[in-house]
């Protein structure tokens, strides 16, 4: 008799010599396993031909006559299938044996492909339903006989269908493929897969089954293995873990399920693990709060469980004593004395010394002033001994003083420098975030305060020029210096600008203006000229990337940099951006709406000390103005005159010519 082939490296037993040795089953020898809802998936493609199908159908009735068969007893269910799936009959259909028999026999074959997948898909959704007649805690089992290769997937569907907890045994006749039953059948293979070389031996895998369905307790009877819980199911077994615990690879040992090494807790200092659960302590110096969780500091000194004259330093669950400045610490390490640096001596001060705890100041007599160094004092001519920096000319005050200027020339903000006027043509160019966080709504209000500033400045193309930047990931040049000649021109060309959304990239934005945008090539006037080049960042955040580098190289290319700041911007990297004094470069409030504001205090223009633009006359009233007009018009007077004189003469000559013609 044929043997079966090799499985997973062992050699199943001759069944012939199982078939020879056990006696034939009869009423008497009836499986008394306990209840079994079994379906039988049999394969009725083409290939298999009408005496197979009938040995197959021989093989289910043998098979049946072994079982107790009954709606409270063990429950069977028959599905053919080919390329398409039917159900013969449901395991609620037939309560008695005789009737299932006659089922199996008015069984008429499909006989077309071979769509394994499907089947066992149709089996795990209809025959094992409530409907179809299937009970609550009471195994499933399928078993499914084929003998060809599927035609679909069944790796996946059959996996999905043993985590349901459908046990399926896979039996391979002739041209069957081992790899596709074992991708079937349930562990471990060697209780799960057959395979027979012929339909004739079919018959020997039922009697193998039925040992599995209706033999021992394997967990009783048998090494299991099992560390923790054996299972028992028909013919089969598999291992547990109690709680706390989960399986090995080996699918017999357990481990312990250790939360705190996986980091599955939630403690905030020490967790202490127990299998499958944990417990949660604190450092020495704190205590466990309510939460059982989390963890306070003892803070003795917060306490007032200290002795401690005047500062008391807390450390976790301990404490140390300290003194105000100007007081030192006692020998008890725990009161304070004054420091009297004035009576002691310890001092350097000229005329007098006043003394606090620990430090002193020094001060002058009346008539005098202190000097630079704090110590020592001087006559109060501040403009005879002080750097007081007046351009022109320095007016001492009691104990201060104050520049004044010639006439004609105007003091600047500075307070010392003089010039002829407070405002002048710029280069200008605007660096406005467009990440998402500034929202379109917003972003419209951006423009508006742009356009607020720009009706600012007289802009033309020998006056004011203004550029435009917008940036988040990355940077575009929405328009340069050189672009638009008027105000209306930039006003119309900034609403039209398209919002970029994303990230904040101040720092790209600063050195893309720095190498680009106040280069020739792009409208900044040569620096020859001495018209001041100024940029003036917008922003709502935090910049993704540094922008030290960018900010000094700006200030070092001699551009005065404003940084003007709305809601989540930070003031540290405002005022990094912004020029010298910070506080007139840096502008911030905690609302778009509120920037318009901003718009109308910001003061752009600088006065050069040698510009070269064609400047524009601001106050026709002033002196200066004045002065420049009268010029002006004297210019035009002499060359009238000049013009005059030399048509006079032009008709003198004209007259004569007249004259000699008589």
């Amino acid at each position: 008799m044929k043997q079966l082939r090799a499985l997973c490296g062992f050699t199943l037993l001759s069944l012939a010599v199982l078939a020879t040795a056990r006696p034939k089953a009869g009423p008497e020898q009836k499986c008394k396993s306990g209840p079994v809802d079994l379906v039988f998936l049999i394969d009725s493609s083409r290939s298999v031909r009408p005496h197979e199908f009938e040995t197959m159908r021989k093989f289910m009735i043998d098979i049946l006559n072994t079982l107790d068969i009954g709606l409270n007893a063990t429950r069977v269910g028959v599905v053919q299938y080919s390329s398409q799936v039917r159900t013969e009959f449901s395991l609620n259909t037939h309560a008695k044996l005789d009737t299932m028999v006659k089922g199996i026999n008015k069984i008429i074959p499909l006989a077309q492909g071979t769509m394994t997948g499907l089947a066992i898909k149709y089996v795990m959704n209809e025959a094992f339903t409530h409907e179809a007649g299937d009970r609550p805690k009471v195994p499933n089992v399928a078993v499914i006989v084929t003998d060809g290769r599927p035609q679909d997937r069944v790796a996946e569907v059959a996996a999905e269908a043993r985590e349901k907890g459908i046990e399926i045994y896979a039996v391979g006749v002739a041209r069957a493929d081992m790899a596709s039953l074992r991708a079937m059948a349930s562990p471990p293979f060697e209780d799960h897969v057959f395979l027979v070389e012929s339909f004739d031996l079919i018959h020997q895998f039922g009697l193998q089954f039925q040992d599995k369905l209706c033999g021992v307790d394997l967990c009783l009877e048998s090494e299991h293995g099992c560390e923790h819980i054996c299972e028992s199911s028909p013919g089969s077994y598999h291992c547990l873990c109690l709680p706390g615990y989960t399986l090995n690879i080996d699918g017999k040992t357990c481990a312990a399920i250790d939360l705190c090494a996986e980091g599955k807790n939630d403690c905030e200092q020490i967790c202490i693990s127990s299998p499958g659960s944990f417990t949660c302590d604190c450092n020495k110096g704190f205590k466990l709060n309510n939460d059982k969780k989390t963890c306070s500091t003892i803070d003795l000194c917060a306490e007032g469980k200290h002795d401690c004259e005047q500062i008391c330093v807390s450390a976790p669950g301990v404490f140390t004593c300290d003194c105000n400045k100007g007081y030192t610490l006692n020998e008890d390490k725990k009161t304070c004395t004054p420091i009297d640096l004035c009576a002691e001596g310890k001092h350097d001060c000229e005329q007098i010394c006043i003394s606090a705890p620990g430090v002193f100041t020094c001060d002058c007599n009346k008539g005098f002033k202190l000097n630079k160094d704090k110590k020592t004092c001087t006559n109060m001519d501040l403009c005879n001994t002080v750097e007081h920096g007046c351009e022109h000319r320095c007016v001492s005050t009691p104990g201060s003083y104050y520049c004044i200027c010639p006439e004609g020339q105007l003091l600047q903000e500075d307070g010392k420098s003089c010039g002829t006027c407070k405002s002048a043509n710029i280069d200008l160019v605007l660096l406005i975030d467009g990440s998402k966080s500034v929202r379109p709504q917003n972003f419209e209000l951006v423009k508006k305060f742009v356009n607020q500033v720009v009706d600012s400045l007289d802009v033309s193309a020998h006056g004011t020029r203004v550029g435009l930047i917008q940036y988040s990931s990355r940077v575009r040049t929405e328009f340069p210096l050189n672009m638009y000649h008027t105000a209306d021109e930039i006003k119309a060309a900034v609403m039209k600008v398209d919002y970029m959304e994303k990230g904040t990239m101040t720092g790209l934005a600063l050195k893309h203006m720095v190498e680009n945008s106040f280069s020739e090539a792009e409208g900044a006037r040569p620096s020859s000229r001495n018209i001041p080049r100024i940029g003036l960042v917008f922003t709502d955040g935090r910049s993704q990337d540094d922008i030290t580098e960018y900010a000094k190289k700006a200030k070092e290319a001699g551009i005065t940099m404003y940084a003007v700041g709305v809601g989540k911007a930070v003031e540290d990297e405002l005022r990094e951006i912004s020029s010298e004094p910070v506080e007139k470069h840096f502008y911030y409030t905690t609302d778009f709406t509120a920037i318009s504001t901003i718009a109308e205090n910001l003061k752009l223009n600088v006065c050069p000390e040698e510009s070269q633009g064609e400047i524009e006359v601001k106050d026709p009233c002033a002196c200066e103005s004045l002065v420049e007009f009268q010029q002006a018009t004297m210019n035009s007077l002499e060359q009238l005159a000049l013009k005059l004189s030399g048509m006079t003469a032009r008709l003198e000559q004209l007259e004569n010519q007249l004259l000699s013609r008589k």
